[in-house]
């Protein structure tokens, strides 16, 4: 399999971070969809990574159906529990996780525009998001050890992915100040290898 990636995608991390628990050999192939020569475009038409192209040729796209599909092909490290309550508080957390990245990377993009062309209420909005995003998570996770239950699962990458690219993107947001329990949950993530091999770059 190949994983068509960026470096900087927080997206990215996770599928990365997931192939690494699940200990699934893949080759990646780095692209930036933003690049005029990018190639992306050719495995999804949506023009976004990460995109899987598995070994017959077919392509997934969006990391939330990457992730899912990787969990299935073998029983090291499950990541998505099989219990129907726990599954869904789990794709809940990382709908949440990844919903603060979308808010973050429109912000990004937004910011990279000519300052003329800016939207500074658009800004705002999307960094309310953030904001009550961050707020939510550190809410639910209160003194808990992982987001749902007591196992380490997908929930945890997807949040550990959010906070790392709030820190490459947006240092002076101060959410390990104003959330200590995330910024405890965030080095603990940091810890696992698989966090450690991964963290963004650019």
């Amino acid at each position: 399999m190949k994983l068509i990636a960026s470096l900087t995608s927080p997206y990215v991390r996770k599928v990365r971070i997931v192939f690494a628990e699940k200990r699934i050999e893949y080759e990646m192939v780095l692209d930036v969809p933003w690049n005029a020569d990018s190639h992306v475009p050719e495995f999804n038409p949506l023009g976004k990574v990460p995109v899987l192209v598995m070994d017959d040729g077919g392509t997934l796209f969006d990391s939330r159906v990457i992730a899912e599909y990787l969990d299935t092909l073998t029983p090291v490290t499950r990541l998505i529990p099989e219990d129907s309550r726990q599954r869904v508080q789990v794709k809940r957390w990382e709908a949440l996780a990844d919903g603060v990245c979308d808010a973050a990377a429109a912000v990004f993009l937004e910011r990279k525009r000519p300052e003329a062309q800016q939207s500074a209420e658009w800004i705002v909005r999307q960094e309310q998001k953030i904001f009550r995003g961050l707020e939510a998570m550190s809410e639910e996770l209160g003194e808990r050890n992982w987001t749902v239950g007591e196992f380490y699962s997908l929930g945890d990458v997807a949040v550990g992915c959010a906070l790392g690219y709030l820190e490459l993107r947006f240092p002076t947001i101060e959410w390990r100040r104003a959330h200590p329990n995330l910024a405890k949950l965030a080095d603990k993530l940091g810890s696992r290898q698989s966090f450690k091999d991964t963290v963004p770059q650019g």
